[in-house]
């Protein structure tokens, strides 16, 4: 998924920064119909690599989580306007890794003790990776924090979305889509990081397959046309990698979203561990990176359903 083409500049991983911040200078100006091939650090900030082990993951600095490549100011991007990201191209590291965090997760006080898996694929031929015995993950780079900077002064944390973007975790912003984000401040400000080889919707467990990549993007602005939150359009199908073999769904029944959530999944987890004998912690780490949850229903009151679809071409 790598692309051929010369692009007008290129950020290396160094170039990033930690949080939200409009006082941020910017690493590069850039007109617009401008591209960059951005080159970001995995989540961990390189504290992970393909040697790590589950100990690893307790000395974790948090201070360095989630780096993000930029920030870029946009020629003539101001308040009121949309600015169009086009990703253009991805190109994987061929390893990566998923992690169980404690206190991190939609079941973090059920999976309280750390797990790590590493993941080794080709990045070339991009065939599924493998997971434990018989499991194989179709993947589907893409970064999981894109956005630009808020109008808010001071620094904010880089770890939950906002209007601007941000750590949207969004497993469809892949090659070829094209974003629009509103822009809240002169030059726009944009970053971006935290790329993934694959992810389920959710991302249950807090990580993905967290893999570092290069990615590619161009520039435009839609001149007073700013989105009250970020929206986007795809090339194509979102779930064909996915779809061929069709799904396992477990759902959660109740008043309640969040629960629901907690109840399709913890069921899921449940099916993998007795079908495929499974430790649970593999489970919800696999669910995290391949299966989607959705909302099924969420207009018969006082009960809403939230479903799980968990991929059966993984192990079959």
């Amino acid at each position: 998924m790598s692309s051929n083409c010369a692009h007008s500049h290129t950020i290396h991983h160094h170039q990033s920064h930690l949080g939200w911040d409009n006082a941020n200078a910017p690493v590069v100006r850039i007109a617009p119909g401008e591209s960059i091939e951005f080159h970001p650090s995995d989540a961990s900030g390189g504290q992970l690599t393909p040697a790590s082990t589950v100990a690893d993951i307790t000395s974790l600095d948090f201070s360095k989580i989630n780096p993000v490549c930029g920030p870029v100011w946009i020629d003539g991007a101001e308040p009121g306007d949309a600015l169009k990201i086009t990703l253009l191209s991805f190109d994987t590291s061929g390893w990566g890794w998923t992690a169980n965090i404690p206190g991190f997760g939609l079941l973090a006080d059920q999976f309280t003790e750390p797990a790590l898996h590493i993941w080794k694929y080709d990045k070339t031929t991009m065939v599924p990776a493998m997971f434990g015995p018989g499991g194989r993950v179709p993947l589907k780079p893409f970064c999981g924090t894109i956005g630009v900077a808020p109008a808010a002064p001071g620094l904010h944390s880089i770890v939950p979305p906002r209007r601007v973007g941000g750590n949207m975790d969004i497993r469809d912003l892949a090659a070829g889509c094209e974003l629009y984000l509103p822009v809240e401040v002169a030059g726009a400000l944009f970053s971006i990081g935290d790329p993934h080889a694959a992810q389920g919707d959710g991302e249950v467990c807090g990580t993905a397959i967290e893999s570092q990549a290069s990615v590619a993007a161009k520039f435009e602005l839609i001149k007073g046309g700013a989105p009250p939150f970020p929206r986007f359009t795809t090339a194509g199908p979102v779930t064909n990698h996915l779809d061929a073999k069709g799904y396992e769904v477990t759902t959660g029944i109740g008043a309640d979203l969040m629960s629901g959530a907690r109840a399709a999944v913890s069921g899921m987890i449940d099916l993998l561990s007795a079908r495929y004998n499974m430790n649970p912690v593999d489970a919800y780490m696999l669910c995290s990176v391949c299966a989607d949850l959705r909302i099924s229903e969420i207009v018969d009151q006082p009960n809403w359903i939230v479903s799980l679809y968990f991929p059966r071409a993984v192990f079959e």
